[in-house]
């Protein structure tokens, strides 16, 4: 990726909302070389989605969980992916699932919930999904009301790519 893709790709992480005629102003490019390069980072993989990051206690959600387990998740015998099985895995407070290394864990879910309640239930349903492959080793709970040191955001991964150019 040249310079100009990377920094129209560090524009789209500070914010995806923007227009290409507004990045292009930001840039100093023309809005059709930043329509290309928006095309070109999403068909070569650098930009998976665009979308927002809400406030997630707006929406109601009190939790963000993360679940460590010494199982690998949504594996078949084969090693294939199979995560058909965990049908919790795709619910929608699933927000990011992944086989992990440290501490004796080889999985993680992180997750979002409304209260305390809604977790338990999460982990009892996944807990029975799992069978006994599946055995939570610990969590990490995060209160979303509580006072948040960094709100979650990509901005400062633009930051990044930036300091890498130089």
């Amino acid at each position: 990726m040249n310079s100009v893709g990377l920094r129209v790709f560090g524009e789209l992480l500070r914010d995806s909302g923007r227009s290409d005629r507004e990045i292009a102003r930001l840039l100093g490019v023309s809005q059709p070389t930043v329509t290309r390069f928006r095309h070109k980072l999403v068909e070569d993989g650098w930009v998976r989605q665009f979308t927002v990051v809400p406030g997630f206690v707006k929406l109601g959600f009190q939790i963000l969980a993360f679940s460590f387990f010494q199982s690998s998740l949504g594996k078949d015998e084969s090693g294939g992916n199979d995560c058909g099985e965990l049908g919790l895995l795709s619910s929608p407070g699933v927000v990011f699932a992944a086989e992990c290394n440290g501490m004796g864990m080889s999985s993680v879910v992180v997750s979002l919930h409304r209260s305390y309640s809604d977790y338990v239930d999460f982990v009892k349903k996944l807990r029975l999904e799992g069978g006994d492959d599946l055995k939570m080793a610990d969590s990490l709970i995060v209160s979303l009301e509580g006072s948040v040191l960094k709100p979650f955001n990509l901005k400062d991964l633009a930051e990044t790519l930036q300091e890498k150019e130089v």
